[in-house]
């Protein structure tokens, strides 16, 4: 064996474990799930999970995990204008959360992150009486979903990963003080891009 030969070998299989550990994986098994795939929403860590096709099964209609892990649903639905300024959150790019426990929460994108809100649990009740899809939504696992900034007048019913994605787009295009000349653009995208399914 050369040193050459040696070497060569290392700097291969250090590239073969840096593709390995960017490829995704399923965070109960490790398998690597596909580009698209389903995730799990931890309710002890307050967290979302991937999860591959065969995994995902086990926790479908509350099957397995004893509610620790809600499989997030597909489900996407354009509503007409919801009038969230009843609860109180003076944000035009946010979404609420209702929670298994009967809260609220309210989250908006910010260059550090999400900012959470608890939003007054009876203003949304009242709300949702008036707006019957709001009413049927998944606890913990979808989020009315709200775009007024710009002229905008988004408002979906989506998967709560929809709305980490949502989150870390701000994130990543977000310069400056006021977000910059990418950021707003982006966000456009993100809600063009966002199509109705079941």
């Amino acid at each position: 064996m050369t040193v050459r030969g040696a070497l060569a070998r290392v700097i291969r299989s250090a590239a073969d474990r840096a593709v390995r550990d960017e490829a995704e994986v399923c965070e109960l098994c490790a398998a690597r799930v596909a580009a698209e795939h389903a995730h799990l929403y931890d309710t002890g860590a307050a967290e979302v999970r991937c999860v591959c096709g065969p995994c995902s099964v086990l926790f479908a209609d509350g099957g397995a995990g004893e509610a620790r892990y809600r499989l997030v649903p597909r489900r996407r639905l354009r509503l007409p204008p919801v009038d969230t300024g009843v609860l109180g959150v003076p944000v035009g790019l946010v979404f609420f959360v209702p929670r298994s426990d009967g809260t609220v929460t309210a989250q908006g994108p910010s260059p550090a992150g999400a900012m959470r809100w608890e939003v007054d649990a009876a203003a949304w009740q009242r709300l949702a009486a008036t707006v019957p899809q709001l009413a049927a939504m998944a606890p913990d696992v979808e989020a009315l979903l709200v775009n007024t900034v710009r002229g905008l007048d988004e408002h979906w019913i989506v998967p709560v990963d929809d709305c980490y994605r949502m989150i870390a787009l701000v994130r990543h295009e977000w310069q400056g003080l006021s977000g910059g000349g990418r950021v707003w653009p982006a966000v456009e995208q993100f809600f063009r891009e966002l199509t109705e399914r079941s």
